[in-house]
């Protein structure tokens, strides 16, 4: 498959906003190689699956983030492709921005904008979970930012656009710890009038939908279900999935579900906040995280929805969703993390940042 722009496939209308915001070029490999010292080691921001991703600063000054994909092969191309087109189509402030690609011999490269704060993951579970950067307002903002990145994908962007990889790691933060939404490897181009696509399941243990861990139906609700996860990871403080004991493993859902049913939204709260929130927007994150994060997708609600009830647009919505069946009788069920649909190379655990650029 051949790599350049004319994978950038725009429609008419695109290639009009695109003159409108011309925000990405293509790069040569001795230019990435310059910024980023030639992927020094001491650069590395972080690796998965897909390769790894260096600090680089280019001749201007500006800083700039370097995803190289680790071995080229026909899956890695069509991710690099996948993203590149995808990031290439959506301009919002709460999605990453693409800087340019580099496409020379076997070297697959994506350059985006330097998001100092690096990840929200960094900040609940790696380097800067100790440092309670992420104090209340803060969580809110995050929440609502990364909400409505996802509304511009699934109902604003022609076509809709599924993620497929809601989760910690790609929410990064810029210098006001501002949310924006990475990683768009795994995403779906969804065609006017589909409900969903049946695809290769791909994403991350503890995030990942029922009905698309063991059937492969991949829809917008998958990516509610998966920021459901992500919510009651915000508001606690948890891993999506915790061992308790040798052979038992317990989602965030199971634990937190008993304890909204019970009211004891203050125990939900992550202990590094030191009671320093407010208790109703406390009780409006979990509450919409658990429904969210309903096993039944037909019971989710839309990303559009969500973001409504983020901002307490009604206190009427709010109180039905309280008043929902499974607020009154929690049913606590069995962990399914869907390894069995799919090779372990496709469905991948969430990773701490690797190392902060000294």
């Amino acid at each position: 498959m051949a790599c350049g722009p004319m994978f950038l496939c725009f429609t008419g209308r695109d290639r009009k906003e695109k003159r409108k915001q011309p925000g990405w070029r293509i790069f040569s490999l001795n230019e990435l190689h310059a910024a980023t010292n030639n992927f020094n080691y001491d650069n590395k921001l972080g690796e998965g699956g897909f390769g790894s991703v260096y600090w680089g600063q280019l001749r201007d000054g500006s800083q700039i983030a370097v995803k190289r994909l680790k071995v080229w092969s026909n899956k890695a191309e069509m991710e690099f492709a996948v993203e590149v087109e995808i990031l290439g189509r959506v301009r919002h402030k709460n999605l990453l921005s693409l800087r340019g690609y580099c496409a020379e011999g076997q070297e697959r490269l994506i350059v985006y904008d330097y998001m100092p704060n690096l990840s929200l993951l960094s900040h609940l579970h790696g380097q800067h979970s100790a440092e309670s950067h992420l104090d209340w307002s803060r969580r809110m903002k995050i929440a609502i930012g990364s909400a409505e990145g996802i509304v511009y994908l699934h109902h604003h962007a022609t076509p809709h656009i599924i993620h497929r990889d809601i989760k910690a790691s790609n929410v990064l933060l810029n210098t006001n710890f501002e949310a924006q939404v990475a990683d768009f490897g795994f995403a779906k181009l969804i065609p006017e009038g589909a409900t969903h696509v049946t695809t290769r399941v791909k994403g991350t243990l503890g995030y990942l939908a029922p009905e698309y861990a063991m059937l492969g139906k991949a829809s917008e609700s998958c990516d509610v279900y998966s920021f459901g996860i992500l919510l009651l990871e915000l508001v606690s403080g948890k891993k999506p999935i915790e061992k308790v004991s040798a052979t038992m493993k317990r989602t965030i859902s199971d634990w937190a579900l008993p304890l909204a049913c019970q009211k004891k939204f203050d125990e939900l709260a992550d202990p590094r906040l030191n009671g320093e929130y407010v208790e109703e927007e406390l009780r409006r994150l979990v509450l919409v995280a658990l429904v969210c994060a309903d096993n039944e997708p037909a019971k989710r609600p839309t990303m559009l929805e969500v973001v409504d009830l983020l901002k307490g647009v009604s206190n009427e919505k709010l109180a039905e969703l309280e008043s929902c069946e499974m607020f009154k009788t929690p049913q606590v069920g069995e962990y399914t993390d869907g390894s069995g649909a799919d090779s372990s190379d496709s469905i991948s655990e969430e990773r701490e940042i690797k190392q902060e650029l000294s």
